[in-house]
């Protein structure tokens, strides 16, 4: 049985289970409540703690805490998180990495896991739960799998917490482009005081994008790369930008870029030029929610020509309502991409439950007031 299939016995396993069945130590309940608890802001964390537990339920005499190869008497957890843990957790729909826990710097240091284990992870109260789940596991591997069960079945609670069911327009025929634009402004920029808003523009422009490729004839044949995570670093997701699209040849054709609640500066044309040189594409888009910063202005339009110059890619920056307004000019029925853009509302485990309630109160009160 490899890492997987243990995986999703175990997970399997969760669903006949009650929380309060499990005979865990009070304390060691409370560190895996705590993991859970932060598992959607803070997913190194239990995507680490996660692929180390499930390599001790395999290999009982395993000390998980040399969980790198050059340690002594350790083992390589980064590459059973990349092949194993991460796709798996995807495709359960749980919280998870672009690629592995351990691109996070909290977590690949060279040094063991043991209770003074010096990494960066924040809060303390998470390194506190993490270090003394794996000081448990160790002291009491028989106890491995019922840790591993308890964890994925407060981290599905969480996730089935988090769900909102988005309403089905009745009548979207009836909602014009001024009314779905505003619409939109409204819930990219309602003040939620909680992270995650910034992923909506995104998610916006991947529906229309979806469209987009089916209907306009610059985009035959070409292909989306599936929405990936917006909290990864461009060190660990290894894109050129939020959005991109692919020929035939699998050549990337463009990048698009969303900065929401930011001004375009010359350092963000600059961290595009380094993509464009790397991915190559021919069109390169960053769209903000402010314009472009006017004390730059002139050495940003430099940056851009020279760009094209040298590198023969278009940089377009422009406004993210604006271009949102000008594609859904574009695209044969706007309700297509309001389906589009709630399903992915919907299903999205980056956003909260908040962000997913506003779109609901949004449409709402669209059909009312036709």
């Amino acid at each position: 049985m490899n890492h997987k299939e243990k995986l999703l016995q175990v997970y399997h396993l969760t669903s006949d289970i009650e929380i309060t069945q499990n005979q865990l130590p009070e304390e060691c309940q409370t560190y895996i409540a705590e993991i859970a608890r932060k598992c959607f802001v803070r997913k190194a964390v239990h995507t680490v703690l996660i692929t180390l537990l499930v390599h001790k339920i395999l290999h009982p005499s395993q000390d998980i805490r040399y969980h790198q190869v050059d340690m002594p008497g350790g083992f390589s957890g980064r590459s059973i998180d990349t092949r194993y843990i991460t796709p798996t957790l995807t495709e359960l729909g749980l919280p998870a990495m672009a690629e592995s826990g351990w691109l996070t710097r909290s977590f690949e240091q060279p040094y063991p896991y043991t209770l003074n284990y010096n990494g960066n992870i924040t809060p303390k109260s998470l390194k506190t739960a993490f270090l003394n789940i794996i000081d448990f596991v160790q002291k009491h591997p028989e106890k491995c799998e019922e840790v591993l069960k308890l964890l994925l079945k407060l981290i599905k609670s969480a996730k089935d917490d988090s769900s909102v069911e988005i309403v089905k327009l009745t009548n979207p025929e009836k909602i014009d482009i001024k009314n779905l634009v505003n619409a939109l402004d409204e819930h990219f920029n309602y003040d939620y005081k909680t992270y995650g808003g910034s992923k909506l523009p995104v998610i916006a422009f991947y529906a229309i994008y979806e469209i987009l490729v089916k209907e306009v004839s610059r985009y035959n044949s070409c292909k989306l790369r599936k929405l990936g995570s917006h909290t990864a670093s461009d060190r660990t997701s290894k894109t050129a930008g939020d959005i991109e699209i692919f020929d035939k040849n699998n050549h990337l054709v463009e990048a698009v870029e969303v900065k929401h609640g930011q001004e375009i500066t010359l350092q963000i044309v600059y961290r595009a030029k380094s993509k464009i040189i790397k991915h190559n594409p021919s069109r390169y888009y960053i769209f903000a929610s402010k314009d472009i910063k006017q004390s730059e202005a002139d050495k940003i339009n430099h940056l851009v020509k020279k760009i094209a110059d040298e590198h023969g890619c278009q940089v377009i920056l422009n406004g993210i309502i604006h271009t949102i307004k000008y594609y859904l000019r574009l695209i044969m029925s706007i309700t297509d991409f309001i389906d589009g853009y709630s399903q992915l509302v919907e299903s999205d485990n980056e956003i909260q439950k908040v962000h997913k309630q506003k779109w609901n109160e949004i449409l709402s009160r669209l059909v009312i007031n036709k």
